[in-house]
């Protein structure tokens, strides 16, 4: 592993001028969608005043989630010094950046007024958990980037595994920030729960590695690079490992749920009754999203398959995003409870379950999010030595027969 040669991409061929092109198209498309929604409103959008977040805000976080854990690699290898991960740090760091910039994105030229934002650089309400991310989001930008520059730059490589170790300990205490955003909104059943941080931990090493599994195995594929099953057969396991404790913090909450009398309406909303909701959680979080995987990733004969790889990843991609609508959407949808013990109703809307239809212009607004990533990704390849030449079985692991 000591010899693996690091080089960058060409970049010079009609198909990645042509990739670079389709990026660009979305990206365009999402920059169309903010220009809509900047100049008509948020009315053009299926959200209202009971559901405020909307695919947007699910794009977005589902982006910054991942960007949390795709760093998992980098981190193995460094702060777990596992010799195996070193030569695919580079590009962990790369992508956690990538995907924390388009999520990012997304969530600002969402918000209707992105000129705010310096509002929100410039005065801190400490009271506030959506104040403490502005500095957990800023503050991963800086370690992460500084961690990078110890594993390109051999002046400072002496200080890698203390700049992986504070992007560690910093991309743990950002996911619970984004997931204790959840947990600390008392007003909604089916938030007000301290489980959501460290179940959005887990999700984002969920979310980050199936990333990371695809964008690797495009990178050697396209540029005709050597790409072992050893490799993918390690990432695809410890996918599996991260799948099975997501499962297992969603049933948790469940059940914990399940448990406090409060929470039955939400529960029977979301598990019974929620149509759409429903749906999203039975048959995209738990059935596409995590039983399919699980079953790819484990079963003898399909396992050894890289193309079992990319449809298991493909899968707990889609699932987290389902699982992201069940949490957003489904917990705007159902009604908050105004006057504890009792029902209340009005004009307003008020006890009553709300309908949400995203529009074009929300999946276009996050679409160009996802490919303000892929293009950052795409450019650092070709600008940095982030890849080896090879990672065939021999190099990967010398010991196999």
């Amino acid at each position: 592993m000591k010899n693996i040669r690091y080089t960058s991409i060409e970049g010079n061929s009609l198909k990645f001028l042509g990739l670079l092109g389709v990026f660009g198209f979305f990206i365009l498309l999402g920059f169309l969608a903010f220009l809509k929604m900047e100049h008509e409103g948020h009315w053009i959008t299926g959200m209202n005043n009971q559901v405020i977040w909307g695919m947007p805000h699910i794009f977005a976080i589902f982006l910054i989630v991942a960007a949390s854990g795709a760093l998992n690699v980098a981190s193995i290898a460094s702060v777990f010094n596992k010799s195996f991960y070193k030569p695919l740090a580079k590009l962990s760091a790369v992508l956690s950046l990538a995907l924390l910039a388009g999520g990012l994105a997304v969530l600002l030229l969402d918000l209707g007024r992105p000129d705010r934002l310096i509002v929100a650089i410039t005065y801190y309400n400490f009271k506030s958990i959506f104040a403490w991310n502005i500095i957990l989001y800023t503050g991963f930008f800086g370690i992460v980037g500084i961690y990078l520059w110890t594993m390109l730059d051999w002046q400072v490589e002496k200080y890698k595994r203390i700049a992986g170790t504070a992007a560690f300990i910093w991309r743990l205490i950002l996911t619970t920030g984004t997931g204790s955003i959840f947990g600390f909104l008392v007003a909604r059943s089916a938030y007000d729960a301290a489980i959501m941080a460290p179940m959005f931990v887990i999700m984002s090493f969920s979310f980050g590695l199936a990333i990371y599994i695809l964008v690797l195995l495009a990178s050697y594929r396209w540029t005709g690079r050597e790409l072992g099953d050893v490799v993918i057969t390690r990432l695809k396991n410890l996918l599996g490992v991260f799948i099975a404790a997501t499962l297992y913090f969603s049933l948790v909450y469940h059940l914990t749920n399940l448990y406090a009398t409060e929470h039955h309406g939400i529960e029977a909303f979301v598990l019974m009754k929620g149509g759409i909701i429903t749906n999203m959680y039975w048959l995209g979080q738990i059935i596409l999203g995590t039983l399919i995987p699980l079953a790819l990733i484990y079963c003898p004969r399909p396992a050894k398959s890289n193309t079992m790889a990319v449809v298991a990843s493909v899968l707990v991609i889609l699932g987290g995003l389902a699982s992201l609508y069940v949490i957003l959407i489904g917990g705007q949808s159902y009604p908050m409870t105004l006057v504890p013990g009792y029902e209340a109703s009005s004009t307003f809307a008020d006890g009553a379950i709300t309908v949400y239809s995203p529009s074009i212009w929300e999946f276009m607004l996050g679409m160009g999010g996802v490919a303000i990533a892929l293009v950052i990704v795409t450019l650092a390849m070709k600008i940095f030595r982030l890849l080896p030449d090879s990672l065939s079985d021999k190099i990967a692991d010398p010991h196999k027969s």
